[in-house]
């Protein structure tokens, strides 16, 4: 299966980090600061394509990933500059990113 961006995959770091100990999903989003991914796709070209793709949902969600291409990898990290933690704003452009990932050519 291919590694995405998934709330509970971040949130469950979280609870470990934090020894387990009962956390609400609003208290664990506060606590966890940022959401990574690196993808690897097929071809030298498709990192472009696929970073024009979010481009265009980051500008109209008015929320810009810290991103980066080598070749045929992005690697991606999400987080509210201006508040703390994790907002809906991330979980939603990474639930983008995730939909634009799985019709780019992703193998990793």
């Amino acid at each position: 299966s291919s590694p995405r961006f998934t709330v509970a995959m971040a949130l469950r770091r979280t609870l470990v980090a934090a020894g387990a100990r009962a956390m609400s999903q609003k208290e664990a989003q506060r606590q966890c600061a940022k959401l990574s991914q690196k993808w690897r796709l097929l071809a030298e070209a498709e990192p472009q394509g696929f970073m024009s793709r979010v481009a265009l949902c980051a500008e109209k969600a008015d929320h810009h990933p810290n991103w980066s291409n080598v070749y045929s990898t992005v690697d991606v990290t999400l987080w509210t500059h201006d508040a703390p933690g994790l907002t809906e704003k991330d979980f939603a452009l990474a639930a983008q990113m995730d939909a634009i990932a799985e019709t780019s050519g992703l193998i990793e």
